[in-house]
């Protein structure tokens, strides 16, 4: 049985953030986000990018069901993908950069290795 965090928000919402998140970080390469918004982002990004990796059609459609822009899927399966063919995991660094002004919350920079 899968286990995920919460994050103290409802699944619908939580799905659809965590979608922006992991289109967001494999559009851009790097995200600011809190430690545990990251820990499942990062999750997330590297079954995609495994899922790329494979590159087939039925690849690129379970990606597309949750990457919401085309573009950055596009991206994925020919910039991303190839880099990584010979890499088993671990596609993603974090570096803690300290607590947050206004809550405090532990922040994290998400990138690709």
């Amino acid at each position: 049985m899968a286990q995920h965090r919460k994050l103290g928000l409802p699944s619908d919402h939580r799905r659809a953030m965590l979608r922006n998140l992991v289109t967001s970080f494999l559009k851009h390469g790097k995200i600011q986000t809190t430690v545990t918004r990251a820990k499942e982002a990062r999750s997330l990004a590297e079954k995609m990018i495994t899922l790329a990796k494979r590159g087939d059609l039925h690849a690129r459609r379970q990606v597309l069901s949750f990457v919401t822009e085309e573009e950055v899927v596009k991206n994925l399966f020919t910039n991303i993908a190839p880099k990584y063919a010979e890499r088993n995991g671990g596609y993603t660094r974090m570096y803690k950069i300290g607590p947050r002004r206004g809550d405090g919350a532990e922040l994290v920079i998400l990138e690709l290795v």
